[in-house]
């Protein structure tokens, strides 16, 4: 057994596998919603904001990547501790996120990068999750796979519609009362 979670194993896989950053934003999202739900400074935030700012940059959306880079790097800089108990070299962490901010703004092109990752154990469960998937581990992410690129326009949208929705109504009913 390990120490690690296994949605953490499986997000670092398709970070650094498929570089499916839309999955990586699926998985750790489900998984902090059943372990930290509301703790907006938690780590497993802070790696579904870095997902979503790949998906964003890697699409061209500067704005937006810039913007969930920079919430991403506030939680990262204030959260020492979890990057090292998640295998993570903190200051290596900062190093690559502050130069992506500056190509960023500067409007570079979109390229792949590994995550400073320190503890053999999380790369060894991270190869094997690439094996079982049939994902190549370090492989940089496909420019070309438009179905990849554009995740977002594919979902299914109506479990989120509904959310919204319920907390819209529960909005309303709160106010008449």
């Amino acid at each position: 057994m390990t120490k690690y979670p296994r949605s953490y194993i499986q997000y670092l896989a398709h970070f650094h596998g498929d570089r499916d950053y839309f999955e990586c934003h699926e998985i750790l999202e489900e998984y902090w919603k059943a372990t930290d739900a509301g703790n907006k400074k938690s780590i497993w935030v802070a790696l579904i904001l870095l997902a979503v700012s790949n998906y964003h940059y890697r699409r061209k959306n500067y704005a937006g990547a810039i913007r969930t880079l920079r919430k991403s790097l506030e939680i990262f800089s204030l959260d020492v501790r979890s990057c090292l108990r998640l295998g993570m070299n903190h200051e290596a962490l900062m190093d690559i996120l502050k130069k992506r901010e500056k190509n960023l703004l500067n409007k570079i092109p979109y390229i792949s990068f590994n995550l400073p990752i320190t503890d053999m154990e999380v790369v060894k469960l991270c190869q094997e999750e690439c094996k079982e998937n049939g994902f190549k581990w370090g492989a940089k992410s496909d420019l070309t796979d438009e179905e990849l690129i554009n995740r977002h326009s594919s979902r299914d949208r109506s479990e989120v519609i509904a959310e919204r929705k319920m907390a819209l109504d529960e909005r309303k009913k709160e106010k008449r009362q």
